[in-house]
């Protein structure tokens, strides 16, 4: 089975898909090894690992390539983002089919204009709905697997309000979308609407800290949502291990105790290191 015949066959059960976020391959095999069905490439956590902010500054060659790599490190499949598709519809379909190449199950496309922003920033600005049904159309149109799943994310919600949000959320469903993908409603009444109101597979873009209201995943699939994505989790926590083991490091000029002991043995191990050792044994010259 395909990785995206797989995915496909994980939104057909009854439990909602709960898809942590990564941003490299030591991120997605965390998340692979940790049981988790699919993992998602966080286009914040692309961007901040090349040292930008969520801006719209990865291009497009960037963020397919670390999907790319995402999709080659585990054997689950890959969600990824997609940004705006990076131009007008003729670069949305290079960007499905770039996408597609690499293995990965499934991408989301947004609204915005480019260059975007953060979802849950202030300041963005989307396109007129017309524009974005012309690529959610390019897009389902320019797969070659048909079991490629075609994500479509509308950010109006912040700009000209939910009902607009909805309707271009449904408007994408008819153009040829497989789910929808409403960008940050901010209250719990706006979140259980979504999947009422959107005739078809909903997303919920669970972002600690962000413009919609924390609550229980187990709250969001009673709602109707099929697919949780939670893509800062890793890039957060990564990111404040770090700063305070650097802290520690620069005050006591001792080496951090990790929070639990692992060799480099043991780090080694969880990138493959005995299936290239086997590989080694068995063809090695010496």
């Amino acid at each position: 089975m395909t990785a995206m015949a797989a995915l496909r066959a994980l939104l057909a059960r009854d439990e909602m898909l709960i898809v942590p976020g990564a941003y490299d391959a030591i991120t997605a095999r965390a998340v692979e090894r940790a049981g988790f069905d699919a993992v998602y490439m966080t286009g914040a956590g692309t961007a901040a690992a090349l040292g930008y902010p969520d801006y719209g500054l990865a291009t497009m060659t960037e963020m397919v390539e670390n999907a790319g790599r995402i999709a080659a490190a585990v054997s689950i499949p890959v969600i990824a983002d997609a940004d705006t598709g990076y131009g007008n519809e003729l670069n949305v379909a290079r960007t499905v089919r770039e996408y597609e190449r690499r293995g990965v199950a499934a991408v989301h496309l947004e609204d915005q204009v480019f260059p975007k922003r953060c979802g849950h920033l202030d300041e963005k600005r989307v396109i007129a709905a017309e524009d974005f049904m012309s690529k959610i159309r390019a897009a389902a149109a320019s797969r070659t697997d048909r079991d490629f799943l075609l994500i479509a994310r509308t950010d109006a919600r912040a700009v000209i309000g939910l009902d607009e949000a909805i309707a271009r959320a449904n408007a994408a469903l008819e153009a040829g979308a497989d789910v929808a993908f409403v960008e940050a409603p901010e209250t719990l009444d706006e979140v259980r609407a979504v999947p009422s109101r959107v005739r078809g597979p909903c997303l919920l873009n669970y972002v600690l800290g962000g413009k919609t209201p924390a609550l229980d995943l187990d709250e969001a699939e009673r709602a109707g949502y099929r697919l949780a994505i939670v893509p800062g989790l890793l890039l957060i926590t990564s990111l404040i291990a770090c700063e305070d083991a650097l802290a520690e490091l620069r005050a006591t000029r001792r080496h951090p105790k990790p929070a639990r002991a692992m060799s480099l043995k043991d780090a080694f191990r969880r990138f493959g290191a005995e299936e290239w050792d086997a590989l080694r044994r068995r063809f090695g010259a010496s």
